[in-house]
């Protein structure tokens, strides 16, 4: 395992405590972990899948809008907050990979740190009323 920033060690451990589902990414967006609440929502096992570029957890979850359109990895919270560097807040709909269609809420905020340094970004979701 690579060597990671301290701030992003600390992330992922207050992520692995946290009853709220959370999704940590480094700054090209590849993703670095998600937690145990985070599991539930997305049907997978962090330990199943692994790390993964941007490209693949932006679309392999199938986010889609109330009328089942896919959205573009751009219009994510996520990718909103790594490639502008500001929050982002959405509802949207993913399908899980235990196939299960849910309805989320995610908030994500990057993790511009110390001395101008940016890490990443985190998001928070779940799954809200359909």
């Amino acid at each position: 395992m690579a060597q990671r920033e301290i701030e992003i060690i600390l992330a992922r451990q207050l992520a692995e405590y946290l009853a709220m589902a959370v999704f940590i990414v480094d700054p090209n967006g590849d993703l670095l972990f998600y937690n145990e609440p985070a599991e539930m929502v997305l049907g997978y096992r962090y330990e199943e899948t692994g790390p993964m570029t941007a490209s693949e957890w932006s679309t392999i979850f199938q986010p889609m809008d109330e009328n089942g359109d896919l959205l573009l990895p751009e219009q994510l919270p996520l990718m909103i907050a790594l490639t502008r560097r500001h929050p982002a807040h959405k509802d949207f709909w993913i399908r899980g990979l235990d196939g299960s269609l849910r309805k989320i809420e995610v908030t994500a905020f990057p993790l511009a740190v110390q001395a101008d340094r940016f890490l990443g970004a985190i998001a928070i979701f779940w799954e809200a009323a359909a």
